[in-house]
């Protein structure tokens, strides 16, 4: 059981095991449907206006020695030259829509670049970037990327090709994974321990950082293996990039704790002779985040808040859903607080905005973004419309819309509108016939027997020559989840969705359209099972998360007439535990012990750790020699047995 699998699981896939007996079919075609639909975006959006392609190369130095980093084993930590093809000249292809080819092109544009005097990007070569600023004596780093490998390569080309300097502090914008796993590239924990190098990060952070994904881990790497499509060729027929970067590494992931934590807005630090002042930006892109402004370069670092595309409130992969008034009220208190006075803002993805006009244009409209949608979705809602209603009728004014950074390439705008229902008033519509609807599998047949399959997939037929690929997917689907092996229903609904994701212009929804098309078509593409479990981040889970994730793993219809008592007792950590298993719900009790129960069992929090690790297998606790039980040993066995090993593997686009 692997209690740490996060969405970089699902990016660490390189092999392709077919599971199912379907032929796999290669690529069709854009049809005429989705020639126009592309045209038509083509038509709209101002292609003429060529700042952006001037900006992502503006200050550019050097790229790195090689597009493949590999890490000390020799394995492929990244290999970017995969993407060379969106480097070709000429117009989108027709399988791409026109302004996600566009976005790819311009995150394909890799290197280091000088922002402004003192301070530098490494861009593009993994999902995120990182940032170097010229203290008096060193670098102050920001955001050391998804790995080691990654943030060493970057750290090097600065070196290189500016000025060799040690790190002198680094800065944690917030708690997404991308942001600081390759800490230990930059900086040594015992460095950081003494407190010779600040290592700054936003209230909050080491607890999110940790959970992050752990609860949900499974299906939510699952779901990051289709919005990621990392088991798509990367081609225009296949994945062209996330829209928030090209890729993420698959390299080695490390943490230790920061030294020094922000917790108000205002707040002020000087980290080798730099001045920064901080905002707080919680529950806005993460849990803990935070922006920061330099004085002295009159410089606003906007984190992941403000960017080139429309971002998530709410993942493909699945997290709560985010608030897109916190949001607003975020960017509103960044232009009260530098929109005066900054020069330049850059943040943790993308490129970077030069002059105080562009500066403050560029956050007032991505504010504006963000509350046009919560204030408009409020008050169609009010107005009696439901979610998929306001959904279909959502349009963003031309202002906004026109906007090429306010573009869904990351987060798609009909997905956020109904993040934003469901925020609000939750996955119900409201409608009593909706309230308590079958299955999907249960309700499929039942249309079936109603309709015939055959009459659908020739309902589904005729929609995708009509080019309503969005009611030939739907109609196919429900036959498909009536009967899995009905081949010609998996064609009818493969092709339709592969072309909703040729115009797609969400890299992510590109990418979960695709990625059910191929597994229609071929089964589920199946490698070894992905493990990027941590031995840092696995360290910085509580026992208590520990404990509250295990509970999950517990099978409650099979233990439901069960009833378990044990002490934990862990020498290392010094803590004790009252774990109990009764009415199918694990609970446990920090700091007591019980006089009754079924026995004690005494073990070192490593030997937790282990078990995350997958050195040791949960069932085989018991006997693995790492425990001391007293009392009912076989009655421990027995309980450990009522715990669910999560398939990683499981099917998406069929039951």
């Amino acid at each position: 059981m692997s209690m740490k699998r996060s969405w970089l699981a699902a990016l660490a896939i390189l092999a392709f095991n077919a599971t199912v007996t379907v032929t796999s079919a290669a690529p069709n075609p854009a049809t005429d449907a989705t020639r126009k639909a592309n045209q038509a975006v083509a038509d709209y959006l101002p292609f003429s206006n060529t700042q952006d392609l001037e900006d992502v190369r503006r200050g550019f130095i050097a790229d790195l020695p090689s597009a493949v980093i590999k890490g000390s084993a020799g394995n492929t930590v990244i290999d970017l030259s995969q993407y060379d093809f969106l480097h070709q000249s000429g117009p989108a292809p027709a399988t791409v829509n026109p302004s996600l080819w566009r976005q790819s092109e311009l995150l394909s544009t890799r290197g280091l670049f000088k922002v402004i005097d003192g301070i530098y990007q490494v861009r593009n070569i993994d999902l995120a970037n990182m940032t170097f600023i010229r203290g008096k004596t060193g670098w102050v780093v920001i955001d050391p990327l998804t790995s080691t490998e990654t943030a060493k390569a970057a750290l090097d080309l600065v070196n290189d090709k500016v000025e060799r300097l040690p790190v002198t502090g680094v800065i944690f914008t917030h708690s997404h994974v991308d942001h600081f796993a390759g800490i230990r590239a930059v900086v040594d924990e015992a460095d950081a321990r003494s407190g010779k190098i600040p290592v700054v990060a936003p209230e909050g952070f080491m607890e999110e950082a940790v959970s992050e994904n752990v609860f949900a881990g499974n299906v939510m790497s699952r779901r990051a293996s289709y919005m990621y499509g990392n088991l798509l060729p990367k081609n225009p027929e296949g994945t062209v990039g996330g829209g928030l970067g090209l890729t993420t590494a698959a390299g080695t992931i490390t943490l230790f704790p920061p030294n020094k934590i922000i917790d108000k807005t205002g707040e002020k630090m000087t980290i080798d002779g730099i001045d920064i002042v901080f905002q707080m930006a919680p529950g806005t892109e993460a849990p803990a985040e935070m922006l920061f402004y330099f004085p002295q370069f009159k410089a606003i670092d906007l984190a992941e808040d403000a960017n080139h595309t429309l971002h998530n409130l709410l993942t493909l992969r699945g997290a709560k859903v985010r608030s897109a008034q916190k949001w607003t009220s975020t960017l509103d208190e960044t232009i009260d607080m530098w929109g005066s006075d900054a020069v330049v803002s850059f943040g943790s993805h993308h490129w970077p905005q030069w002059g105080n006009q562009r500066v403050v244009e560029h956050l007032e409209k991505q504010r504006d973004l963000y509350k046009y949608i919560n204030d408009q979705v409020l008050r169609m809602a009010n107005q009696g419309l439901t979610m998929n209603e306001i959904a279909e009728q959502f349009k963003l004014p031309d202002s906004l819309a026109k906007e090429f950074y306010n573009r869904g390439y990351y987060g798609d705008l009909k997905h956020n509108v109904r993040a934003t229902y469901q925020l609000y008033l939750g996955f119900w519509d409201g409608n009593p016939a909706n309230f308590n609807p079958y299955p999907p599998a249960e309700e499929a047949k039942k249309y079936v027997a109603m309709v015939g399959a055959a009459k659908m997939i020739d309902t589904a037929k005729a929609a995708y020559r009509q080019g309503d690929y969005r009611w030939a997917a739907t109609v196919a689907n429900e036959v498909v989840f009536a009967d899995p092996q009905n081949r010609e229903a998996r064609s009818v609904e493969a092709d339709a969705l592969e072309q909703l994701g040729y115009q797609a212009e969400s890299g992510p929804a590109r990418n979960f359209y695709l990625s059910g098309a191929q597994e229609l078509r071929g089964g589920v593409q199946k490698a070894a099972t992905p493990n990027t479990s941590s031995p840092d981040i696995i360290r910085g889970m509580t026992t208590d998360m520990f404990l509250d994730f295990l509970a999950i793993h517990l099978n409650g219809p099979r233990a439901g007439n069960k009833s378990y008592v044990y002490n934990l007792s862990f020498p290392d950590t010094k803590e004790q535990y009252v774990l109990t298993v009764k009415n199918g719900v694990m609970n446990y009790r920090k700091n007591k012990q019980l006089d009754k129960t079924d026995g004690t069992v005494t073990l070192n929090r490593t030997t937790l750790d282990d078990i995350a690790l997958g050195k040791i297998k949960l069932g085989n606790l018991a006997e693995s020699g790492q425990v001391k039980i007293d009392g009912d040993s076989a009655k421990f066995k027995d309980m450990l047995g009522n715990f669910d090993k999560f398939d990683f593997w499981f099917t998406i686009a069929e039951p």
